[in-house]
């Protein structure tokens, strides 16, 4: 049902799809070795610098046996010197049996799916989406809590700008959560998403504080002020500190409560809260080679 389809935005996806990339993400995660991209070329095209994305995407394709090209930064290609968008999709596509790219501008990803002869995964398109974050977060989330359904998520710092919190909102929307919207007056979560919220008869709350905004959570989505989307860096500098998750502030909350965190984090989780079980944001990196695996083979229809 996935084969040959790409995956732009969360949206694109059904729940029962959702689903079944966990079932396969799990059993990546019991037995990651599996040849089963043998004589498969990826294209790993990142227009945008990125670590996590791209490293645990090209292990995953490693893992699964498969061959990666491409590039890391766009400084390294011909678009450097002017070539288009256009030509150098189209040239890319001949190449290799599917693509993974990432590019700073919105909608991007959506213009490569209808030009490219083979699928498109977005690994994130500016503020825009960033698809199989929210999946990982996904299976994070379901490992942590046995369940997806009647949760309680504190989405935390910039709302605005961050693709990942947009997509993460948009896929839990399925599952009848409660959200607290928890960000500075000048990244709060655009209006959209609170219209598409307001649409499907879903909770949510809006507070500036943090602490005492957390204390009933189930999950505590953190997130960085990102200084690459801010045009102005004086308001940058205001808000970029003004959240900070210390392991004091964790005292009081939930057992089952698990902190995610999509990193790169910068301050706004302090070293302190690592050690605590309560800390998830390395395993939820981790599970993101299993999750990127699931949607890479069920997309080539080797699952």
């Amino acid at each position: 049902m996935m084969k040959n389809k790409s995956l732009i935005s969360i949206s694109d996806y059904t729940k029962e799809e959702y689903f079944r990339i966990l079932e396969v993400a799990a059993e990546f995660e019991k037995n990651p070795n599996q040849k089963l991209l043998d004589n498969y070329v990826v294209a790993s095209l990142f227009f945008e610098p990125s670590t996590r994305t791209r490293l645990s995407f090209e292990t995953a394709i490693q893992r699964l046996g498969g061959r990666v090209i491409g590039f890391s930064e766009a400084t390294n290609t011909s678009q450097a010197k002017g070539e288009s968008f256009n030509d150098t999709i189209m040239t890319i596509s001949k190449y290799a049996d599917l693509i993974v790219m990432r590019h700073p501008i919105e909608g991007s990803a959506r213009y490569a799916s209808e030009i490219s002869r083979v699928p498109i995964i977005n690994a994130g398109d500016g503020s825009n989406q960033h698809p199989t974050q929210c999946l990982l977060d996904l299976y994070s989330i379901y490992k942590t809590q046995g369940t997806l359904e009647n949760l309680k998520l504190c989405l935390v710092g910039d709302l605005k700008y961050g693709r990942t919190v947009h997509s993460l909102l948009m896929a839990m929307s399925e599952f009848n959560p409660t959200f607290n919207f928890i960000s500075p007056a000048s990244l709060r979560m655009p209006q959209e998403y609170k219209d598409y919220l307001d649409s499907k008869g879903i909770k949510y709350n809006e507070y500036e504080e943090l602490e005492p905004n957390i204390k009933d959570a189930d999950i505590v989505y953190v997130t960085r002020v990102q200084r690459e989307r801010f045009s102005d860096l004086l308001e940058y500098e205001k808000v970029k500190n003004v959240y900070v998750l210390k392991n004091k502030m964790l005292e009081g909350t939930k057992d089952n409560m698990r902190v995610l965190h999509p990193l790169p984090r910068v301050n706004e989780i302090d070293t302190d809260v690592d050690s605590n079980p309560k800390a998830y944001y390395f395993e939820q990196a981790e599970n993101g080679v299993y999750t990127r695996m699931a949607i890479i083979a069920l997309i080539l229809g080797l699952k």
